[in-house]
């Protein structure tokens, strides 16, 4: 938690309430589940605590936000390179830790300096790809 304090966040009972919510999380919560978790202990805390803290935490380079999913915005607190997957049904995102070295034809690259890449993958998981094979018996 030291880590926080670096980047100037006032060590707030509420927003060490986040900040422990999201210590080690794997589950790429998004805003308003972590608005859920930290308001069960704090039941005046504003979404907009919640939402400022982890703005702040994203542009400090402590947490990434993962675009996965179109309708919300999830978060993680793995900052280390690495890809998501997505379950089509549930929405459950899991990390992928696989490095792909993607090159691009110097003809599509059209003048870009490529800084950077993400590749996304979508599926069912085994909960959901499950369900799906006994609803066929």
């Amino acid at each position: 938690m030291n880590k926080y304090k670096e980047l100037g966040l006032k060590s707030t009972p509420q927003r060490l309430s986040i900040l422990a919510f999201l210590e080690g999380n794997t589950c790429h919560p998004t805003a308003e589940e972590v608005y859920r978790h930290a308001s069960k202990k704090f039941s005046t805390m504003s979404f907009a605590t919640v939402y400022k803290t982890l703005e702040t935490l994203k542009q400090q380079g402590c947490l990434q936000e993962v675009t996965i999913d179109p309708e919300k915005r999830h978060f993680d607190p793995n900052t280390e390179r690495h890809q998501h997957i997505m379950c089509t049904k549930c929405k459950k995102i899991a990390d992928v830790f696989v490095t792909f070295d993607l090159t691009l034809p110097e003809k599509d690259v059209q003048g870009f300096q490529i800084t950077g890449s993400h590749v996304e993958f979508y599926g069912l998981c085994p909960k959901c790809k499950g369900e799906g094979t006994m609803q066929k018996r």
